[in-house]
């Protein structure tokens, strides 16, 4: 089969590769899915760079999202699971090898029936950014009547989060840094969007909220945001964290203790179970009826991975970035 891979950190165009090599067979309790999609996170990105972490295997075929078709079970998976349309998650988290291959082998449970309305491209957007969003909105208990301010309604975790808020009867605000941002967070839902490269963030939430506040923030990168909090929150308020571009940051302290404030950080490799159980039937849900906006920004070929890679470290990419691997 033909993949992706590197074997050690370093910048795309240095260390990224594409080669055949043997395709595996599925083990106990596994699927074997021919991909057709594999989906760019800014997370393998930061591992293959060593950003966030050194790489720990001889060689990673990176990516952990993607989508296909089941090929081949193995013992104790059910056969009628072959030819099924899957999409899959945590592809290459604490494992050598994702999805930027023409195959995979992993968990049966981790390859979940796509719907045949959803195309290839947008089950490959699913894993990380879909249930990045549904955690953070779930943390963060929005809820009908709740004004939420959701950090890059435009990216990819911001887009879908945004449509989630409002399935739950949220106002939604959210933070865009261009009006072609802005453009694509309402079309997703969102209720009012704020230029933060042009407009004070803090004097808008308050305008929009008669001077209360927030209930909750979606924080995409703490480590610029915090300072903002005392501008944007109510009493009470809960934020939910899932980044930063900073290892480490200074929170205002005073503001946050005085206040009450909840800050709930995740990781969604690590959802609990019981939460990723909830997560998969809502969003297959939506996925049947439709219900969910895929925003898929670029896509490009597997031999074109370095500047896949590339497309998402320049942050310019208003959504998802996918590369056809089939």
């Amino acid at each position: 089969m033909r993949v992706a891979y590197y074997e050690s950190n370093g910048p795309a165009r240095a260390v990224l590769r594409v080669a055949e090599v043997e395709t595996a067979e599925p083990g106990p309790g596994e699927v074997r899915v021919r991909l057709h999609t594999s989906g760019v996170n800014p997370s393998d990105v930061k591992n293959r760079a060593g950003v966030t972490r050194k790489i720990a295997f001889p060689r990673v075929i990176p990516h952990s999202d993607g989508a296909g078709e089941i090929d081949r079970v193995g013992q104790g998976v059910s056969p009628a699971r072959v030819g099924e349309r899957v999409w899959v998650w945590n592809g290459q988290w604490r494992r050598a090898y994702g999805t930027a291959a023409q195959m995979i082998t992993l968990p049966a449970q981790q390859a979940v029936p796509l719907p045949k309305n959803i195309s290839m491209e947008a089950g490959a957007c699913l894993g990380i950014p879909a249930y990045t969003a549904w955690q953070a909105v779930e943390l963060a208990g929005i809820g009908a009547s709740a004004t939420a301010l959701i950090a890059a309604g435009a990216g990819a975790v911001g887009h879908y989060a945004i449509q989630l808020a409002k399935k739950r009867g949220a106002v939604v605000i959210t933070t865009v840094s261009s009006p072609e941002k802005a453009a694509l967070a309402r079309q997703a839902g969102a209720d009012h969007t704020i230029d933060y490269k042009r407009e004070n963030v803090g004097e808008r939430v308050m305008a929009i909220t008669g001077k209360r506040g927030a209930d909750a923030v979606i924080e995409m990168d703490l480590g610029v945001n915090a300072r903002l909090l005392p501008d944007v929150l109510k009493p009470t308020g809960t934020v939910a964290i899932y980044g930063s571009s900073k290892p480490e940051t200074t929170v205002p302290f005073q503001f946050l203790l005085q206040n009450s404030i909840t800050l709930k950080f995740f990781l969604v490799y690590q959802m609990p179970p019981e939460l990723r159980e909830r997560a998969t039937a809502e969003l297959t849900r939506m996925l049947e009826r439709g219900e969910l906006i895929h925003n898929v920004a670029q896509t490009f070929d597997l031999g074109d991975i370095v500047a896949a890679h590339e497309a998402v470290e320049s942050g310019k990419a208003m959504g998802n970035v996918v590369v056809r691997v089939g």
